[in-house]
């Protein structure tokens, strides 16, 4: 087990993760336009629902990217690992619609696995990364999600606890 890379691919997934969290706490409903257009799928439930938004998508690539070089790793890495990170997070909403959970709800598992997971495997060799690195990360981004989720709530930065 790696401690530096360890350390550095968990302030990357925060960055990528939390950028949306925070840019939607600044700019409320401005320029919250939703990624999936309002379109909804076969089973009549929304693409991905109204708080994935661009904003989202794009703040989110945008500072991982440019805060990547304080963390000693690219800003194309930085890029990639926010892009496999919405990737993610997107899926998880995605599979959120079709089992009809409220956008926002809590799913354990399944709202921090694949937005951990794949930025993970996808930029696994650049950061040098084991897979013992790699489930060692996604289990401390689990636990540290649900921690820092509580708190920002209670700091009145996430609108739901979790």
């Amino acid at each position: 087990m790696q401690i530096f890379p360890i350390a550095q691919a968990l302030a990357l997934l925060m960055l990528a993760n939390g950028t949306p969290v925070i840019v939607k706490k600044i700019c409320g409903s401005r320029l919250a336009v939703p990624l999936d257009g309002g379109g909804r799928f076969l089973d009549g439930q929304p693409l991905f629902g109204a708080s994935k938004t661009i904003r989202g998508v794009v703040s989110s690539i945008a500072v991982t990217a440019a805060v990547a070089p304080l963390l000693a790793v690219s800003a194309g890495v930085g890029a990639l690992m926010a892009t496999f990170a919405m990737i993610g997070d997107l899926f998880s909403s995605f599979i959120k619609r079709r089992l009809k959970l409220a956008p926002s709800s809590q799913a354990i598992g399944l709202d921090q696995i694949p937005e951990s997971l794949f930025p993970l495997l996808a930029c696994q060799g650049m950061l040098a990364l084991s897979f013992a690195d790699i489930v060692v990360c996604v289990g401390i981004f689990m636990v540290g999600e649900l921690i820092v989720s509580r708190i920002l709530y209670s700091l009145r930065i996430r609108d739901q606890p979790y």
